[in-house]
């Protein structure tokens, strides 16, 4: 090897070593110091890529966590209008229930009728299209995650706890409860 050459690799080495400790250099001791310096700098390789891996993990935690809350308010974000518009339907399907039979078939009211009944068929077209549909109650044992009993009816006819009218209906949005179905229960009679 040239002189040359030993001066350009003894520059490479002197620039590769810029910036590290003295202590971590002096790796010429016979005395085992360069044995536990590899040993410590192997521990805290070691350490270090367990951080790494640890803020890996963290980090996925947190996009999984932010897409789901991401995810969840898209699909829940019209619950607080859901709930104001369950109203509107309520007093929708009173109107129509209200309507005697003699009236629907007076041609006069006929019309009339016909409108209302369209405009109930198109709000379950809309709330089916955002997710809203209605829970099933009569004729069901209650279930306190989807009805609520506001009064009891003494009767043989069904087995007690089962719902045998509905007085308000209810409304899930997608797999959450928007309103619970106000309903009367059957209990033995006394």
């Amino acid at each position: 090897m040239s002189d040359n050459e030993t001066r350009a690799q003894d520059a490479e080495v002197k620039a590769e070593l810029e910036g590290v400790p003295a202590e971590m250099i002096d790796l010429g001791g016979t005395d085992g110091t360069a044995d536990a310096q590899l040993g410590k700098l192997a521990e805290e390789l070691e350490v270090a890529r367990q951080d790494i891996l640890y803020a890996k993990a963290e980090t996925q935690n947190v996009r999984r966590r932010l897409e789901k809350d991401i995810a969840d308010a898209r699909a829940y974000a019209a619950t607080a209008f859901a709930r104001d518009i369950l109203s509107v339907a309520d007093n929708l399907a009173r109107a129509l229930e209200s309507i005697p039979a003699e009236l629907r078939g007076d041609d006069k009211f006929k019309a009339l009728v016909s409108g209302l009944e369209a405009t109930g068929r198109e709000l379950d077209k809309v709330f089916s299209s955002h997710g809203i549909s209605r829970i099933a109650a009569k004729g069901l044992p209650l279930d306190p995650h989807q009805h609520q009993a506001m009064m009891e009816f003494p009767t043989n006819d069904v087995e007690p706890g089962t719902v045998v009218q509905e007085l308000q209906a209810g409304y899930m949005i997608k797999d959450r409860l928007l309103r619970a179905a106000m309903v009367a229960v059957a209990k033995k009679p006394e």
